[in-house]
């Protein structure tokens, strides 16, 4: 080392100076070291809880995990099975399932929910305000129509507008329009039977739902390699009735051009096979649309043939001649003397609570009497002289015989609400059979007495009416349905009244009811109405109820018209025409060959 003044120097640090940096360093040293330290416990920590998160999750929860995945996944869907068809007795479909689509949207996916509510809404029907207020529920659902066919659901799918989707639901059609609905009925939006035949087959026609299960992406898309099983639906049952389209068709015909000529506020007609008890049609008007579910009218379903109970009338004389007759009371060639010549005597100021059954009827004291023979009573309908065979006749007599007719008591038609009918007849009421005799105090329906004019066509036995003869399913033998019967007069006394009722038709009050070529028999009946107050009004029930050929008879038609203007007030006015074109047709169709000795 130099001692001039450019050498190099050495700087000189004091030793406590050294030793204090140095304790610093040893500081720090020591700080970080910790702080790496305690760095490794927590990462050593977080591994450690990590691995027991892990292994908790892994092991410990894997079953729940995996299930629940499995849960998120898993799609369960019902598959609906195709409801049986019906058809009538010639293999015409009468209901059937169609293909269709529902359209629904997920109002939370909406980006155009005011388009969506006018536009696509409009073009379903909808009404636009009532859907905008759905869409901006919280629902995430909304139906925007069901069952709608399927290119209509395919072009409002094409707009691609998202929310908006769609899923397979069947629709149920008629494609007979109103033509027969009264008899089928029809179900509600859900496919359910709700009326007619559709309900009281449901359990039939409906099948059994199958069931599918597969596995889904988040968006929507099935898994293909994922696992998949599927139940396949079970098709209901079809049916096959005993209706005649053509038959009915010109059942429905007559009752609407009854309405437009004679006024009245309903028209109801049952077709019913004599030897068989089968229905060939049951027609009513006003007409019921199933496809709307509403009546032509604005009314709802209604089926009067069957679930209607109407006071008959002189229609009912049948039941009474034939006990007369079949007791040995009367003959048809037996003296009833004194009949008044009022031979259609109408209720005025009448209850059925009167004592006397001929205070119920205008004064005839002062019209003239003739006798009349059991048969001359029948034919011009003379209410007098049938209340006059009716009181040789021992009280109990006539509720028996109604009860064999099958009055007073369901008929056992394979169709639901079927009314029983009412029968007045209190042992306490000496006039009750008498009443009951000429069609008063006595409730019946249109199918009843249908089924009682058969018996006598059918020499003199009680068929049970019926609509459905089999359903056929994929997986059973076909099922059948046997009507049960039973004797309700000889065969004497069945073909004395058949001669009865076609002299009615011959030179009677039925002459309306006559047909080319064929010998008919039937009866008219009119009964006036009862009023609010219980007391019968001018307003009249006419009917018409006959059969034919009358040698051999194949048919019988009941026709009723409710409420008819005054000048169309009976039933030989208002009922009989129908009565004939509708009978007519039907021996046509059934290939009947005229008599040889009709004119």
């Amino acid at each position: 080392m130099g001692t001039g003044g450019f050498g190099p120097r050495c700087l000189r640090i004091p030793a406590p100076a050294l030793k204090m940096a140095a304790r610093k360093a040893g500081k720090r040293l020591g700080a970080a070291q910790l702080r790496l330290g305690a760095l490794g416990v927590g990462l050593a920590l977080a591994w450690l809880g990590m691995a027991v998160r892990l292994y908790h999750v892994q092991v410990i929860q894997a079953p729940d995990l995996a299930e629940q995945g499995v849960e998120q996944r898993q799609i369960d869907r019902d598959l609906v099975p195709q409801r049986g068809n019906i058809f009538d007795r010639n293999g015409d479909p009468l209901a059937m399932t169609v293909e269709a689509s529902s359209l629904y949207v997920n109002p939370q996916e909406l980006t155009e929910p005011v388009y969506v509510a006018q536009q696509i809404g409009g073009l379903l029907g909808r009404d636009p305000n009532a859907l905008l207020e759905q869409f901006n529920s919280d629902r995430q659902f909304v139906y925007l129509k069901r069952q709608v066919d399927t290119e209509t659901a395919a072009e409002i799918l094409a707009y691609g507008l998202p929310g908006i989707y769609s899923h397979p639901e069947p629709k149920r059609v008629y494609p007979t329009g109103t033509v027969s609905s009264h008899v089928i009925g029809f179900v509600n939006v859900d496919g359910v039977g709700a009326e007619g035949i559709e309900y009281e087959f449901n359990d039939l026609l409906k099948g059994v739902p199958g069931q599918v299960a597969f596995e889904q992406a988040p968006n929507g898309v099935p898994i293909p390699w994922a696992p998949s099983q599927s139940v396949p639906a079970v098709p209901g049952h079809d049916l096959i009735t005993t209706i005649d389209l053509p038959i009915q068709y010109s059942a429905e015909d007559a009752c609407k051009s009854t309405i437009a000529v004679t006024g009245g506020a309903a028209c109801w007609i049952v077709v019913m096979e004599v030897e068989t008890g089968r229905i060939l049609a049951i027609a009513g008007a006003p007409v019921f649309d199933p496809a709307i579910r509403q009546g032509s009218d604005g009314s709802p379903f209604a089926n009067f043939a069957v679930r209607g109970m109407y006071e008959p009338g002189s229609t009912q004389k049948l039941i009474t001649f034939a006990a007369a007759l079949e007791e040995g009371i009367v003959k048809p060639d037996t003296l009833i003397r004194g009949v008044s010549d009022v031979i259609e005597l109408r209720p005025q100021a009448c209850t059925r609570t009167d004592d006397e059954i001929f205070g119920c009827y205008e004064d005839f004291d002062n019209h003239e009497t003739e006798d009349m023979t059991a048969s001359d009573v029948f034919r011009r309908s003379s209410n007098v002289g049938t209340i006059m065979v009716a009181q040789l006749m021992p009280p109990d007599m006539m509720g028996q015989y109604l009860d064999a007719f099958a009055f007073g008591q369901p008929t056992g038609l394979d169709y639901p609400g079927e009314a029983s009918g009412s029968i007045n007849l209190d042992p306490s009421c000496e006039v009750c059979p008498l009443s009951a005799a000429i069609g008063y105090g006595v409730a019946v329906t249109s199918v009843q007495m249908a089924s009682a004019y058969a018996a006598i066509g059918n020499d003199g036995v009680w068929i049970q009416p019926h609509i459905v003869t089999s359903a056929h399913g994929l997986t059973e033998d076909p099922q059948t349905f046997t009507p049960e019967s039973h004797r309700v007069v000889s065969v004497e006394t069945a073909a004395t009244m058949r001669l009865l009722l076609s002299q009615v038709v011959e030179a009677g009050t039925g002459i309306s009811a006559q047909i080319p070529g064929y010998q008919v028999g039937g009866k008219t009946g009119t009964a006036n109405k009862l009023g609010d107050d219980g007391r019968y009004t001018e307003i009249t029930m006419a009917s018409f109820v006959g059969m034919a050929p009358i040698d051999d008879p194949k048919v019988v038609v009941a026709v009723v018209v409710d409420s008819p203007s005054f000048e169309y007030r009976t039933g030989g006015l208002a009922a009989a025409p129908a009565f004939a074109q509708v009978m007519e047709q039907a021996l046509h169709r059934l290939g009947v060959t005229p008599d040889a000795t009709s004119g």
